[in-house]
């Protein structure tokens, strides 16, 4: 279980499919970045719409996954870690779910696209070094009760996939997602074998202020970090450290932990973001935990993020936050 320490980014180049848009080959340039300063880490989330026709799980255009193989090639080829996820999944995505014909945790029909194509990926991968290459089977499965999904529900479905890929691959490291967005920890699965992933965007009005696509970030005010009152707490890092007291339960019956996502979205203010950074970090680190932030530009990463207030310094041909990104290396040691 390598990747439980690796840190670096998340890339989107196969992330949001729309008709006659192909996938963006690898940026060669940010993994050179990545390798220069240590960082060792991409997860690569993806929508199987790129490969897939008419919810036709069984069929994938097998000349999409050649652009896994160069992306694989470009990390490995840097010393970096690639972890394979699959963010919209069939019957399933926490942004618009909505736009599945079936249902991941209730239809046997999009269970058993997902384990197919969970295995066409183990056939295809089988022989790679875990050192280059994990699974990270579905992004952030919803909250208990959504659609009426459960946590047997849940346990079904990744247990039988896990199960597909070891008959085919025995020993590929193999990554899940916490439940209800990522933050919820899965005990029921301790005996699995796999990495846990868990999230980093606790307080959401902190790091989700603003976002337009979470509905929770309607009418809030304008966050205060440390302070900022959410789910009952009033949050410092003594509640960020609390936070992850059932993962760290997990983590105590054998299980490797690791932080697939997080970051601030652009529009809290930036001393609040550098303090809540610094908090979560300095967690995590304690921790002994990895990470890899959601994006390596825009809104959500290092390179030109767009937050008001932010040091801004030429590195390497971008123009990085120099502060975050000095936090952010903090757990490379």
């Amino acid at each position: 279980m390598r990747l439980a320490k690796k840190t670096g980014f998340n890339f989107q180049w196969m992330y949001s499919y729309q008709p006659g848009v192909m996938p963006r080959e690898a940026d060669e340039k940010a993994l050179d970045f990545m390798a220069k300063h240590g960082f060792n880490f991409a997860r690569v989330p993806t929508d199987y719409h790129f490969w897939t026709a008419d919810f036709d799980y069984r069929l994938p255009n097998e000349a999409v996954f050649e652009y896994f193989d160069r992306y694989l090639e470009a990390c490995r080829l840097r010393g970096i870690h690639m972890s394979l996820n699959l963010h919209r999944a069939p019957g399933y995505c926490i942004n618009g779910w909505d736009r599945e014909r079936d249902n991941l945790w209730k239809d046997e029909v999009a269970a058993d696209g997902f384990a197919f194509l969970w295995e066409t990926f183990a056939k295809r991968y089988k022989g790679v070094s875990n050192d280059d290459l994990s699974f990270d089977l579905v992004n952030e499965p919803p909250n208990i009760g959504e659609r009426g999904f459960t946590r047997d529900d849940h346990q079904r479905v990744i247990r039988r996939t896990v199960a597909a890929i070891r008959a085919i691959d025995p020993e590929r490291e193999i990554v899940i997602d916490g439940l209800a967005g990522g933050h919820l920890a899965m005990p029921e699965l301790a005996d699995l074998g796999v990495i846990h992933s868990g999230r980093g965007y606790q307080p959401m009005p902190v790091s989700h202020y603003e976002a337009s696509w979470w509905s929770g970030s309607k009418g809030l005010p304008q966050p205060e970090y440390p302070g900022t009152k959410w789910d009952g707490l009033v949050w410092d890092r003594n509640v960020l450290h609390d936070f992850y007291d059932p993962w760290r339960a997990v983590e105590a019956k054998g299980v490797k932990l690791h932080m697939g996502e997080f970051g601030c979205f652009n529009h809290t203010p930036n001393d609040v973001a550098l303090r809540w950074f610094r908090d979560l970090f300095s967690v995590w680190n304690e921790f002994g935990w990895g990470y890899a932030m959601w994006g390596f530009e825009g809104a959500f990463g290092i390179i030109d993020h767009g937050r008001p207030g932010a040091r801004l310094e030429e590195i390497d041909g971008y123009r990085v936050d120099r502060d975050l990104f000095e936090l952010m290396k903090s757990g490379l040691a």
